[in-house]
């Protein structure tokens, strides 16, 4: 894909699985909604969680955004980066606000914010840097 195909592709989809690296080397991999903060993926967890955790020892990301059933309709985005925490509590609840609305599409901004606002209390947000992109799109085979 080209990088505004790559770019059309993250902002259309909702989710990724988000691989992180446990103590023992094994990848933690999990399903995430996820959000862009200015073209970035940003995501947010609970703080207690085996992601933050292994965020904090080791910031390496792997954030896969998929779709296809079919081989022929198989297209994907693969980020590799380094996950920024951020610190700000306004910009965590900006990216929760992000998230929620992928998630629930249609619903107004001041019927999510309560949900935002009493979930954030618990939670921490991620900025990924991308390192490399690898994209494609069997549809074109």
């Amino acid at each position: 894909m080209s990088d505004d195909e790559v770019t059309a592709f993250l902002e259309g989809s909702r989710k990724l699985q988000l691989a992180t690296i446990n103590p023992d080397g094994t990848p933690h991999l999990v399903t995430m909604f996820y959000g862009l903060d200015e073209g970035r993926i940003a995501f947010w967890t609970y703080a207690k969680a085996q992601k933050t955790r292994n965020l904090g020892r080791d910031p390496r990301v792997s954030c896969l955004v998929e779709a296809g059933d079919d081989y022929d309709e198989l297209r994907g985005v693969l980020v590799y980066g380094k996950a920024v925490q951020v610190d700000d509590r306004d910009r965590v609840l900006t990216v929760g606000l992000a998230i929620a609305r992928r998630m629930t599409p249609g619903v107004p901004d001041e019927l999510l914010r309560p949900y935002v606002e009493k979930t954030g209390a618990k939670r921490v947000a991620y900025v990924v840097e991308r390192t490399k992109v690898v994209s494609w799109d069997h549809r074109r085979l």
